[in-house]
C-alpha cells in the first residue's frame, strides 16, 4: 500500500474513534441527567412527611390556603396575637362616679359601653359586696360616708375583671356639676316601656276658663310669642311654623321614667332642635323630671347639658316639675325637697355656663314649691291657661294654652308669650 492510501486509512479510523467516544460521553450524560430530573419532580410532588403522626406545619408549595389544614395555627401557643387580641375583647373597666355621699359604679367594656346582662359583683372595702340585680351594667351604692373608698369588680366567667382595685372618694355635699359619664346612663325609647314611663300630666289643665286663648296671639314692644313641643307633635315643617309668626321655640330634651327612673331622650329632640335652627326659629329646651333628691337632679341636668352640646341656645333650659298622674316616683315629694331639686337642676345648668328655668303650673308654683326661693335666681315659666293669669308671682314666659294651632305642626300645640 502506497504512502497515500496509508495516510487516509489512518485518517478514516482515526475519525471512527472519535465518533464512537462522541456518542460514549453524549449518552452518558443522559443517563445521569435523567435520574435527577425524577428525583427532583417526585420531591416537589410528593405529600408532606408525617411525623409521631401529625401533620408538619408551614407554607405547602404555592397553597396558600394550607394553613386551614394546619390544626395548631389557631392555638394559643403557636399563636399568641390571637389569643391577646381576644383576652383584650373580654377585658372590663370600671367608671366610678360620686355626687353625694354615694357611688355610681359602671361595668364598661373595652369601648367604654355599659355591659349590660351579666350579674356583676363589686366589693366595697369595709363596706360589702353589691350585687347588678338589673343586670344594666349599673351598680348604685348611697348612703355612705364621705371619704376615700376601694372598689374591686369580682371575678365573673368569660370576662377579664381590673387586676387592681379602683380608688374612689366619695363626696360630702353635691357641687352641682355636669357628670362627665352621663352619657352611658341616657337611653331611647327603643330601650324602655314609653307608655309607662313617660306620663307627664299638665296640671294647668284643671285650672283652665272658658276665656283660654288658642290662637297665636300678636305680639309688641319686647314681649315674643312661640311654642314649646316634644314627641307628642310628630314631625314638624319647621319653615312653615317660621312663615305662621312663630318667634321661638321650646324643645323637650327628654324625660326622665315615672316608674323606674330612666333617663329618656325625647326622640324626636334632635330632629326639632335641626329642623328649627335650619328654620332660623331661636330655641330652648326643658326636661321633664322625676327626680327625688338633689343627686337626681344634678342627673337630669348632665343629661340635658350633654344633649345640647352640638347646638346653640338662645332661650333657658328649663326644669319641668309637672305631676305624673299621682303613681309617679316624684308625685309625692313635699315642696321643700321638690324646691331643692329644681335648685339643684338650675345651678349645675348655670355652672355649665347657661341661663336656667323652671317650668310648672299655677296651682304647681303655689303648693308644691318655695317659689321665693326660685323667681329672683331663674326663669320662671308659667303654665295658665286662661285670658289674663292669675298668679301672683313674677314670670318672665308664659304659657297660656296647649289647644293651640300653627301652619306646620299636625294636632295642638302650646303656645307662648316670652318676656324675656
Amino acid at each position: 500500500m502506497d504512502s497515500k492510501l496509508r495516510r487516509m486509512a489512518i485518517l478514516s479510523s482515526m475519525a471512527v474513534i472519535l465518533l464512537v467516544a462522541v456518542l460514549v460521553l453524549y449518552t452518558n450524560r443522559d443517563e445521569s441527567k435523567g435520574p435527577e430530573t425524577v428525583r427532583l419532580q417526585t420531591e416537589q410532588t410528593a405529600e408532606p412527611e408525617e411525623t409521631d403522626g401529625q401533620q408538619s406545619t408551614g407554607q405547602i408549595g404555592d397553597d396558600l390556603s394550607a394553613f386551614l389544614k394546619d390544626n395548631t395555627f389557631f392555638d394559643q401557643e403557636v399563636n399568641p396575637i390571637l389569643e391577646a387580641a381576644k383576652d383584650e375583647s373580654s377585658r372590663l373597666s370600671l367608671i366610678v362616679t360620686s355626687v353625694e355621699k354615694d357611688l355610681r359604679i359602671q361595668i364598661v367594656d373595652k369601648s367604654g359601653e355599659p355591659v349590660t346582662g351579666e350579674s356583676f359583683y363589686v366589693s366595697l372595702d369595709g363596706v360589702g359586696e353589691y350585687k347588678d340585680l338589673d343586670r344594666d351594667g349599673v351598680i348604685y351604692i348611697g348612703d355612705l360616708t364621705a371619704g376615700e373608698y376601694f372598689v374591686e369588680l369580682l371575678p365573673i366567667s368569660g370576662y377579664r375583671v381590673p387586676e387592681n382595685e379602683t380608688r374612689v372618694r366619695v363626696k360630702d355635699k353635691v357641687e352641682y356639676l355636669a357628670i362627665d359619664d352621663i352619657s352611658l346612663l341616657i337611653k331611647t325609647e327603643a330601650d324602655i316601656d314609653a307608655q309607662a314611663e313617660d306620663t307627664a300630666v299638665a296640671d294647668a289643665l284643671t285650672d283652665a276658663d272658658k276665656t283660654e286663648i288658642k290662637k297665636l296671639q300678636n305680639t309688641t314692644g319686647n314681649s315674643r310669642v312661640g311654642i314649646d313641643v316634644s314627641k307628642w307633635n310628630g314631625e314638624i315643617d319647621w319653615d312653615r311654623v317660621r312663615n305662621a309668626g312663630v318667634e321661638f321655640a321650646i324643645v323637650r330634651a327628654g324625660y326622665r321614667g315615672s316608674v323606674t327612673g330612666s333617663l329618656v331622650e325625647d326622640p324626636c329632640f334632635a330632629a326639632n332642635m335641626k329642623g328649627a335652627a335650619a328654620s332660623g326659629v331661636p330655641v330652648g329646651v326643658y326636661f321633664f323630671t322625676q327626680a327625688v333628691n338633689e343627686v337626681e337632679a344634678v342627673e337630669e341636668a348632665s343629661v340635658v347639658l350633654q344633649l345640647v352640646k352640638e347646638y346653640s341656645l338662645d332661650y333657658p333650659i328649663f326644669i319641668d316639675t309637672e305631676g305624673a298622674g299621682g303613681n309617679g316616683r316624684a308625685d309625692g315629694l313635699d315642696a321643700e325637697t321638690r324646691t331643692l331639686v329644681c335648685e339643684a337642676f338650675c345651678r349645675t345648668i348655670e355652672n355649665a355656663g347657661y341661663k336656667a328655668g323652671v317650668y310648672g303650673s299655677r296651682n304647681w308654683y303655689n303648693n308644691n314649691l318655695y317659689t321665693d326661693r326660685l323667681d329672683n335666681d331663674y326663669c320662671i315659666w308659667l303654665a295658665e291657661y286662661r285670658s289674663v293669669p292669675l298668679y301672683q308671682g313674677y314670670y318672665q314666659i308664659w304659657q297660656y294654652t296647649s289647644k293651640g294651632k300653627v301652619d306646620g305642626i299636625d294636632g295642638n300645640v302650646d303656645m307662648n308669650i316670652s318676656y324675656y
